[in-house]
């Protein structure tokens, strides 16, 4: 089955044309035909496409929303004689909601009930559904497609885990709850270390911390999400990229008050001058941080900050779980930061966590493991594909639905 899986984000669009072969495990046999993006939708686009054995096409391009970014890839696609081959499309879906809990064939009424849930995610939810009318213009009805949903993994989180002790009537009218993000990513993390290992995804009792711009942790027992650091929105958890993560909630408005501006302004400056950008004055690069760490006070107190923060959830979901047989890292900084895994793992001996110093100096940006031969509880690193996961879900529904 070939799939294309579409990415959208606020101002891009990812791809890639996957064809699986086995949709019956845990993880599917894929082989990854092409690849790309459009990026910087509404402005001067830019773009990058790449097909397996084929030459890399890149440029710009008047591009003005995500239909015509769609437009382009397809139309790239058609042109190297992939599009033919399409049997279905898998969309990312930030928000499902409480509405959606699984992957789904998308019609009507779903794309309708998406969109009614921008006000949950207002930067990804109206960019999944644009890309997804788009496709479904572009395409046609005879291709089927499914949406897959980043909160849907974090469904199984239990009751008391996923309440804010808020007034119990305005959280069922309003609907607020501990939703979780990544899941898509949490997903593929947990059915890879379950491959890699030899064990049903099903056996796994993990944390997973997914380490990028944004991050999050979570506690997975029997191959399950039980509790998330991020919340009703990503804005809850762990420090990121330019996100504060954790904080007193009078802040907000004694913020507001000290800098006379609204409730709006303290959330944006929350969310886009915060985090390790915020703490450093630098950057919200991980990479650039770490250069800087001997010589700037400020850019080591950043990195300082972000691994205590994920040491403390790391011990949290540990005590929620009564132990874990690893602690997975995935993400752009939990791939490729070995300070930074080493900082966040120094002192948890006690539990039985204890890297190799050389291998977590040599596992980078790929699958391995990183602990010492001897250590009760494994640490990996796992090169994230959420991707693969929407095509697995996808062909999945396809083939639920033809029997």
């Amino acid at each position: 089955m070939h799939i294309l899986v579409i990415n959208s984000g606020s101002s891009t669009v990812k791809f890639q044309v996957i064809e699986t072969t086995d949709a019956t495990g845990d993880l599917l046999l894929q082989q990854k035909l092409a690849r790309g993006l459009v990026d910087r939708i509404g402005a001067r686009a830019s773009y990058r496409f790449e097909g397996l054995g084929r030459s890399t096409q890149s440029g710009s391009l008047p591009v003005g929303d995500h239909e015509e970014a769609v437009r382009s890839i397809i139309h790239w696609l058609r042109s190297n004689q992939r599009e033919q081959a399409l049997d279905a499309v898998g969309h990312r879906v930030v928000h499902g909601g409480t509405e959606f809990t699984v992957p789904l064939l998308i019609d009507d009424g779903v794309v309708e009930k998406i969109d009614a849930l921008s006000e949950l995610a207002p930067l990804h939810n109206p960019a999944a559904v644009s890309g997804i009318r788009a496709a479904r213009k572009i395409l046609g009805e005879f291709v089927p497609m499914v949406a897959a949903f980043d909160t849907s993994f974090h469904h199984t989180i239990p009751e008391p885990a996923a309440t804010y002790a808020i007034p119990y009537e305005i959280s069922q009218k309003h609907k607020i709850r501990r939703y979780g993000f990544h899941g898509l990513a949490h997903q593929y993390d947990i059915a890879r270390y379950a491959d890699l290992n030899g064990i049903p995804v099903a056996q796994v009792r993990a944390v997973t911390l997914h380490l990028g711009n944004g991050c999050s942790a979570t506690a997975i027992r029997d191959g399950q999400s039980v509790d998330t650091s991020m919340g009703f929105t990503p804005l809850e958890g762990l420090v990121m990229g330019t996100r504060s993560g954790d904080l007193d909630p009078a802040l907000v408005s004694y913020l507001a008050q000290r800098e006379g501006v609204g409730a709006n302004e303290v959330e944006n400056w929350l969310n886009h001058r915060s985090g390790l950008l915020g703490l450093s004055g630098l950057s919200n690069d991980m990479r650039e941080l770490t250069a800087a760490y001997a010589e700037n006070p400020r850019a080591r107190l950043a990195i300082d900050v972000f691994c205590h923060r994920a040491r403390k959830y790391l011990g949290a979901y540990l005590a929620v779980l009564g132990g874990a047989e690893a602690v997975i890292f995935s993400g752009g900084i939990g791939e490729n930061s070995p300070l930074v895994r080493e900082k966040i793992c120094a002192g948890m001996e006690w539990c039985g966590l204890k890297l190799d110093a050389v291998a977590n100096s040599t596992v980078i940006g790929r699958d391995g493991c990183i602990s010492v031969v001897e250590a009760a509880i494994k640490a990996f690193v796992i090169h994230t594909d959420e991707e693969a996961i929407i095509a697995r879900e996808t062909a999945r529904v396809i083939q639920s639905k033809n029997g």
